[in-house]
């Protein structure tokens, strides 16, 4: 049954003029009617938030750690039910979307325990002449209004990682979720609610992402942009903010080399896991294998091996493991893009085919570096299996990319290892595991085309405050 959901704007329902349908990937179900926010309501949302900001700012730090655990507590309670929000708006299969829900429990964990741990450090100034007598300390102050824009492939935890961190800092917030996944945002916007969070320190307004979302960054009392999105988005965003602070966590076409020496069959199982979990459609999706010779052509058969016995099909059903992707566009240009690569010479191993809204799980090899599955990040349930006759190939081709987000390496040569660490681009390298991997509290983000700052509840909350230096002079000096 569906409903209508309202903007949610200073701790209450706000009406629209106008409503659009939101339907279910999978099956095209009628799930709710979302406000299409005007730009007086994008006004008065922000307006909240920064008359919220004062009320913030003055909030203890145990205070609003109560809040965040309380809602990390709730969220926790109603895991059944939120999980299946996740995967009726978002297709995501239930294994995948209660997974989320576990790290989204543990996000906001990680920021009611954060907040409590902002501080600074004191500075010894004698160090320089003309510094003594002087007692100097730095502290973390919250930026105010914070602008958080998020994607659909996350809907509960990329939410947490930009709205946990901005309370926890004592930032009041502006949220546009992803126009398919609006539901899990409600969802926490009225646990937040529950758990005490003052009135206008959230606030979500939803409709056309590129109206909305350019009229809170250009909005001078927004003084931080948080994005998690593509590439493309993220430049114009960076563009239109001038000198506020941003973060952008953007895309990424994850590369994982594999030695000779590797233990095939394991390496194989995570492949797939990185590279079909919920249809690819994860920033750091497995995408491009760089096997040695004398290895990929086994890798590459168990992968697809594994590709063909994974369950698709409804995602509030226990036993699927790919459902659809986010749109049947999507569908389209990955299909395209797999074509691409088969004509220009590739093999393909396993999937291909499209039915509906659903992409089956793709192996191919012998992918040009030039096509696009090889440049662009595919987001769908693409792997590609290359082989390379050196590590130092592998290295190069890994870093053939406009991206660097995260990228892995399986060897057991420890030299092997600590010269991929030196040399491989990317914000993170992973050691003897794919780059699908992310833990809630770890830092997060990439280079090059893959975006601009940290996320991890630490490292987001230092992007969303502004350090202040603190100078006393003794009267005798």
């Amino acid at each position: 049954m569906s409903c209508t959901k309202h903007l949610w704007i200073g701790g209450a329902w706000r009406e629209t003029e106008a409503y659009v349908e939101l339907r279910a990937p999978y099956d095209g179900a009628l799930l709710a009617e979302i406000a299409d926010a005007a730009p007086e309501d994008v006004d008065a949302a922000i307006g909240s938030a920064a008359r919220a900001a004062a009320a913030m700012r003055a909030l203890p730090a145990h205070r609003r750690s109560a809040i965040l655990e309380r809602l990390s507590e709730l969220l926790a309670s109603r895991r059944d039910e939120a999980a299946r929000i996740v995967a009726q708006e978002a297709a995501k299969p239930l294994k995948a979307a209660y997974a989320e829900i576990d790290r989204t429990v543990l996000t906001y964990k990680f920021a009611a325990e954060e907040a409590k741990r902002i501080g600074g450090e004191t500075l010894p100034m004698d160090a320089a002449p003309g510094g003594e007598g002087r007692l100097a300390y730095t502290r973390r102050e919250p930026i105010g209004v914070v602008g958080a824009i998020t994607p659909f492939n996350f809907p509960m935890n990329l939410v947490a990682h930009k709205v946990g961190p901005a309370l926890a800092a004592g930032n009041a917030v502006v949220l546009k979720p992803a126009p398919q996944t609006p539901l899990s945002a409600f969802y926490i916007s009225e646990l937040l609610a529950e758990a005490g969070l003052p009135d206008g320190a959230l606030n979500i307004v939803t409709g056309d992402g590129k109206r909305v979302g350019e009229q809170i960054v250009g909005d001078r009392r927004v003084g931080a942009i948080s994005f998690t999105g593509s590439a493309a988005v993220g430049a114009a965003i960076k563009a239109q903010a001038g000198l506020k602070r941003v973060t952008l966590e953007l895309g990424s076409n994850s590369a994982v080399i594999v030695d000779d020496d590797a233990d095939i069959a394991a390496v194989a199982r995570r492949c797939a896991e990185g590279g079909f979990g919920y249809q690819g459609q994860v920033c750091i999706s497995l995408q491009r294998v760089y096997a040695m010779t004398a290895v990929a052509d086994e890798l590459a058969a168990r992968i697809a091996d594994a590709a063909s016995k994974l369950v698709v099909g409804d995602p509030l059903d226990p036993d699927t493991d790919i459902s659809a992707m986010i749109n049947p566009r999507e569908v389209e240009r990955a299909a395209g893009w797999i074509d691409e690569a088969v004509v220009r010479g590739a093999t393909l191993l396993a999937g291909g085919e499209a039915h509906g809204g659903v992409l089956a799980p793709t192996v191919l090899t012998g992918v040009p570096d030039d096509a696009m599955l090889s440049r662009r990040e595919a987001f769908a349930p693409v792997v590609l299996v290359n082989k390379v006759n050196t590590i130092a190939e592998a290295i190069a081709r890994a870093n053939d990319s406009d991206y660097g987000l995260q990228v892995g390496i399986y060897t057991n040569r420890l030299d092997t290892a600590l010269h991929a660490a030196e040399t491989l681009e990317a914000g993170s390298v992973l050691i003897n595991d794919i780059p699908t991997y992310r833990l809630d509290h770890m830092p997060y983000g990439g280079i090059k085309e893959s975006g601009l700052g940290r996320e991890g509840v630490r490292y987001a909350i230092e992007e969303l405050t502004e350090l202040k230096l603190v100078i006393w002079r003794t009267p005798a000096q």
